[in-house]
C-alpha cells in the first residue's frame, strides 16, 4: 500500500512548536494550497487549507526557519484522526504527517527582493534546503542555509550545443 503526498503552498500563520509529556517537539502549521484549475464561469482559483504537523527535528526546523506567507513543500503521508470535541461528539480531521519540508522560495523572495537567480549580493539563498525526517547520512539529512553562493554551477547560454543529452 501506498499514502504518500506532497503538496506547495504558503504557511497561513506561524507554525506552533509544542512539546510532547516525553519532551518529543510537534510543529503544526497549515498551508494554503491553490487548486491547478480555474472554476468554469472565469472566478478565481479555490484555495485548500491543509493542516501539517511535523515531529522531532523537522518539527524544530519548521518552527525555526519557516513563516506566515513563506513557501514550503511538504512531502509525507496523509492521516486521518478521530477526536471527540468538547461536547462528546465524534470528529474526524485529516492531515499530512510530514517527512521532508522543504524552501519553496528564497528568503530573499519572502521578503520583497529580487527572484530565484542565485545569490547576486548580500543575503542568503534558501531555495533549496530542507530537513529530511528519515536521513540516509550522518549528518542526519539537514542541509543548512547557503551562506555564499554555489560555485559548482554555471549558466548556460541559450545554444543547444551545450546541454549534456
Amino acid at each position: 500500500m501506498l499514502n504518500h503526498i506532497t503538496i506547495m503552498g504558503r504557511l497561513t500563520r506561524d507554525p506552533e512548536l509544542r512539546r510532547t509529556g516525553s519532551g518529543v517537539a510537534v510543529a503544526s502549521f497549515t498551508l494554503a494550497v491553490d487548486r491547478d484549475f480555474s472554476p468554469k464561469d472565469g472566478g478565481e482559483r479555490e484555495t485548500d487549507f491543509i493542516d501539517c504537523v511535523a515531529w522531532r527535528q523537522t518539527g524544530e526546523f519548521v518552527s525555526k526557519y519557516f513563516t506566515k506567507g513563506r513557501m514550503a513543500v511538504v512531502s509525507g503521508r496523509l492521516q486521518i484522526r478521530s477526536w471527540n470535541d468538547k461536547d462528546g461528539n465524534k470528529r474526524r480531521t485529516a492531515e499530512i504527517v510530514a517527512d521532508n519540508v522543504y524552501f519553496g522560495d528564497s528568503k530573499r523572495d519572502s521578503e520583497g527582493g529580487s527572484s530565484y537567480g542565485g545569490n547576486t549580493g548580500g543575503g542568503s539563498s534558501y531555495g533549496g534546503n530542507s530537513y529530511n525526517q528519515n536521513p540516509g547520512n550522518s549528518y542526519g539529512g539537514y542541509t543548512a542555509p547557503a551562506s555564499a553562493p554555489v560555485s559548482d554551477f554555471a549558466m548556460l547560454e541559450d545554444d543547444d550545443a551545450q546541454l549534456p543529452f
